[in-house]
């Protein structure tokens, strides 16, 4: 889920600009929210240093000590990733709000129009930029450092993370080639994303990921498991669409 913070001055941009976003992200199904939102740079900074934030749509001219620019700054010293999205009435300003690696400038008043094209933009953006997305359908990417692991039930692929699952049709042959080496084959109907597991119970078959995810172990696929997760030895474990255990 992608993650939406605001920041401006006036109290009533910042509830109508987070209601544009919500009806967008309904519009075109994009899995996104608005997580946070304050008129205070310093309330925005202490959120963005200590939660996720992928993209941050910020008023220039900022009604305190520190501008939006000045903020911006600050926090792409420690962020190089996230989306950085301008909005001010005053144009002289938006030439000097590209020097921080500015995604886009939204003149005010914010249109919906020009809101939506900037934000499927930006989808499209992340979607060909980022290698780490896997594509759940055409309109849903998720992050693969989230999939604690993936399951198959009948032609249906259901992915497990820590906030949600998400469900396709599709196959494990298909599925395998979009994936990097740390999701190994774990069960006849399971792939694990060994970075994600906590503990392996091996008594029970059972891996525990960092949340209370947890998957089971197919008895033909526990000793390569077992070397992968504590060797690091992940070389071609997914070859084989093998249904039996």
């Amino acid at each position: 889920m992608l993650s939406f913070v605001l920041c401006d001055d006036n109290l009533n941009i910042l509830n109508k600009l987070s209601k544009m976003l919500e009806n967008l992200f309904i519009k075109h199904n994009i899995d996104a929210a608005v997580t946070y939102t304050s008129d205070k740079a310093e309330d925005i900074y202490n959120y963005v240093q200590n939660n996720h934030t992928d993209v941050l749509i910020l008023d220039i001219n900022l009604k305190s000590n520190i501008s939006g620019i000045d903020l911006a700054e600050k926090i792409r010293k420690s962020d190089k990733d996230i989306y950085i999205i301008f909005s001010t009435a005053h144009l002289e300003y938006s030439l000097v709000a590209y020097s921080v690696k500015t995604f886009d400038y939204l003149p005010k008043p914010i249109a919906m129009e020009r809101l939506e094209v900037t934000l499927l933009r930006l989808i499209e953006d992340r979607e060909k930029c980022n290698k780490n997305f896997i594509h759940i359908d055409n309109k849903t990417v998720i992050d693969e450092n989230e999939i604690d692991y993936i399951k198959r039930d009948g032609m249906k692929l259901i992915f497990y993370t820590d906030k949600r699952t998400y469900e396709t049709y599709s196959s494990f042959n298909k599925l395998k080639n979009l994936l990097p080496d740390n999701f190994v084959r774990c069960h006849k109907s399971y792939i694990a994303n060994i970075n994600n597991i906590y503990n392996i119970k091996s008594n029970t078959n059972t891996i525990l990921f960092n949340n209370n995810n947890s998957c089971y172990i197919g008895p033909k696929y526990k000793n390569n498991l077992m070397e992968v997760f504590n060797n690091g030895n992940i070389t071609n474990n997914l070859d084989g669409d093998i249904n039996t255990e």
